[in-house]
């Protein structure tokens, strides 16, 4: 696709979300978009709509707020897949989790609406592998939850167990990871404070030399004056010339 057609095509997707058309021909304009060859020309209009889409989808939530749940849950869902498409990972998750944390509030009168452990746990997993831990750890305490909840009855005890281990061990992998990553954090915001403070020591130190060999080789070219005035003093009581202090300081 040329570049006059591609930006023809971005122009037509946006318009299309700023008239609020969130269906399957919009995720179609979009693909369309994200079929061109040219590599830098393709992250640029992905860096592009990343932004319009964040932007935007924030607005529409706010606009929807007070829709019912199935709109607000289809829209939800518009925006999960064109996040996925432009490759913006953290946007995709954190509108996945508004849908299954909406669906969960919701399940209480619309049963149909319930979160299975099953799809709590693909959601964890998903977040770990793309560095999400805390949000793991949520996921996976909400698998438990639902577990206890809706799905035990359907369960035979072994299976219970099973998913219970799993669940445990997702989850203490996503607390580890989340630790680990607050502590390299730590220590690498403790190393660029101690370069700062070293380098603020050096700089003070370098000044502090330089004045003090400034002031020494000042303090020398006087002495050497003096020395130079008194021989010319010497000198002036044979000859009659007369010099001042001033003349060599």
């Amino acid at each position: 696709m040329s570049n006059a057609a591609i930006d023809q095509q971005t122009s037509l997707f946006r318009f299309q979300i700023n008239n609020r058309r969130f269906d399957d021909e919009t995720i179609r304009i979009l693909e369309s978009v994200l079929v061109s060859k040219d590599v830098k020309s393709l992250i640029e209009v992905r860096s592009s709509l990343r932004e319009f889409l964040r932007t935007e989808s924030a607005s529409v939530i706010r606009e929807i707020a007070e829709k019912s749940v199935d709109q607000k849950l289809l829209t939800l869902d518009f925006f999960v897949r064109a996040f996925a498409l432009i490759g913006d990972v953290q946007s995709c998750l954190a509108l996945r989790y508004e849908a299954l944390v909406l669906r969960d509030l919701k399940s209480a009168s619309c049963k149909w609406l319930q979160v299975s452990h099953i799809e709590w746990l693909n959601f964890a997993e998903q977040s770990l592998e793309n560095g999400f831990y805390a949000i793991a750890g949520k996921a996976c305490e909400n698998a438990q939850s639902c577990l206890l909840r809706n799905d035990i009855t359907d369960l035979e005890t072994y299976e219970i167990s099973l998913v219970t281990e799993r669940i445990k061990r997702l989850k203490n992998h996503a607390v580890t990871l989340e630790a680990s990553r607050s502590v390299q954090a730590q220590a690498a915001e403790y190393l660029k404070k101690k370069t700062i403070d070293r380098s603020k020591i050096n700089s003070s130190y370098c000044k502090e030399k330089k004045c003090a060999a400034s002031t020494l080789f000042r303090n020398g070219i006087k002495i050497r004056n003096l020395q130079k005035l008194q021989e010319l003093q010497s000198l002036q009581r044979n000859t009659g010339g007369s010099y001042s202090v001033q003349d060599y300081c």
